[in-house]
């Protein structure tokens, strides 16, 4: 059964598009870019089709594994009872789960049930007020996603016949980290045997993608033991953020069903690199011409590493530079984030960017080593771990914030075979911690308040604070083995 293209469902045709159907999967994203949703019949999905249905506001009140925060924030609470949200379909973000019996699923985003206002920490929402500025001047941005991911079997558990990621979880409860075995040994980057070894969870991923409308444009092992790498095929910024978020529901999904359990979590081996979730941006116009392209190379750029640049990518980029140290909780949201952004693991710590620089944070693609019409940035800070939605909407935000300031780029790039961290770069330090850079976000006439507004900083910025206390209340596994004996 195939899925019409997205702008073919309309109020007027879905019922015909669901006659043979029974029910419909529905689900909004949350804070931490998990899919929260439901399963209803088909007459209760028509009803509410267009006008909404009442979906808890909980799911903005607790965290990943549904402890509500220390903190009361204000879309739900207990003194509003945790009360309901408007959830509204997005007729066309239609497409049909292939893994589980062709069932049709519809993202939804989140308003105020009395105003009717966009509630702001909806990451969908979040990232169509950025989208907003562009589109009033008939502007375009694009995107494209980069994943890497480990991947580790899940152990045999006597008392289940089940395999999947719940039974890895309870595996951890008694038995330590590194027992996790890796779906394949040792490091073995772009391998082109290493995917017959599991060749139908491997093809199955790549082809259900296709079927679930979020395109591979490349997929391959990355350096790493059971390390994979996947390549979104690029498009209109939405539904890239749609498309990354609905691509780790596929993987998932499908590592549940052939016992495997995928880890985007941003470092989950010490002394190993981490999972990337590298972002590229570009606008274009109406025609679909990149704007962030040169007509006729500059005889006299300021570096020239920029000669191709127009002026509205110099700005775009100095917006990034300027922008970045305030929105490291949206690129790096979580505790785990920051042991993947250290010196000598391929990976950016500083403000940077360079031409073709994969040590930097921000990489300029352009000619002449890239075609005009590919010209773009990658920003190479966020983490397999961050909420693609929040992660394009601060990029986009951040970056035209330099566009509408006319902002001139802040330093030099990092030249040829300089490391970012080095000390000829002349970038300031990155956050090294998520409690460092959540300060930064959240303080007074921060570039993060600035673009995005109070209400969702201070939301945003409380269930980080969440996050912070849980690590500052645990007791690792380190500690104990380090000091039980010996202190």
């Amino acid at each position: 059964m195939s899925t019409p293209a997205e702008t073919d469902v309309t109020a007027e045709n879905v019922a015909t598009l669901l006659q043979y159907d029974t029910k419909v999967k529905l689900a909004g994203v949350d804070a931490d870019g998990i899919l929260r949703g439901k399963l209803v019949s088909k007459k209760k999905f028509l009803s509410i089709a267009e006008a909404g249905f009442g979906f808890c506001s909980v799911i903005f009140g607790w965290d990943m594994h549904d402890r509500t925060y220390f903190k009361e924030l204000s879309i739900s609470n207990k003194e509003n009872g945790y009360r309901d949200l408007l959830a509204i379909p997005d007729l066309k973000s239609f497409r049909r789960i292939p893994w589980e019996d062709n069932v049709p699923f519809f993202l939804v985003s989140f308003f105020d049930p009395e105003t009717k206002r966009p509630i702001s920490a909806c990451p969908r929402n979040l990232l169509q007020a950025s989208v907003n500025k562009l589109a009033s001047l008939d502007y375009k941005a694009m995107a494209g996603a980069e994943y890497e991911f480990y991947q580790f079997r899940v152990p045999h558990d006597t008392s289940s016949s089940e395999r999947n990621s719940s039974a890895t979880a309870a595996f951890l409860k008694n038995n330590p980290v590194e027992s996790l075995p890796p779906l394949t040994e040792g490091m073995f980057g772009y391998s082109i045997t290493r995917p017959v070894h599991n060749q139908d969870y491997y093809y199955g991923i790549f082809d259900a993608c296709e079927q679930f409308r979020c395109d591979l444009e490349g997929w391959h092992t990355e350096s790493g033991p059971g390390v994979f790498e996947a390549a979104l095929q690029f498009g209109e910024i939405k539904e890239m953020a749609d498309r990354a978020g609905l691509f780790k529901y596929v993987v998932k999904s499908l590592g549940s069903k052939h016992g495997i359990t995928p880890a985007f979590m941003a470092k989950p081996r010490e002394g190993l690199p981490g999972n990337s979730g590298h972002m590229h941006v570009s606008i274009v116009s109406k025609e679909g011409k990149n704007l962030f392209a040169r007509d006729t190379v500059d005889p006299s750029p300021p570096y020239p590493e920029v000669a191709h640049l127009s002026d509205m990518g110099r700005h775009f980029l100095a917006g990034l530079l300027e922008g970045l140290p305030d929105i490291m909780p949206i690129l790096a949201p979580t505790i785990n984030s920051y042991k993947r952004l250290v010196e000598n693991f391929w990976a950016p710590v500083t403000v940077s960017w360079g031409l073709e620089h994969r040590a930097a944070s921000i990489r300029l693609i352009s000619p002449p080593t890239a075609s005009a019409k590919a010209t773009r940035f990658e920003v190479r800070v966020p983490g397999a771990d961050a909420n693609p939605h929040y992660v394009l909407a601060a990029i986009l935000a951040t970056g035209w914030r330099g566009v509408e300031k006319k902002l001139e780029i802040p330093l030099s790039p990092l030249g040829k075979g300089e490391d970012t961290g080095s000390t000829s770069d002349k970038g300031a330090r990155l956050a090294k911690s998520l409690k460092e850079a959540n300060e930064i976000f959240r303080r007074p006439g921060s570039i993060a308040r600035e673009v995005f507004g109070d209400e969702f900083v201070d939301h945003f910025s409380g269930t980080r604070e969440h996050e912070i206390v849980l690590w500052e209340e645990a007791v690792t596994d380190w500690e104990v083995r380090r000091y039980i004996e010996t202190v």
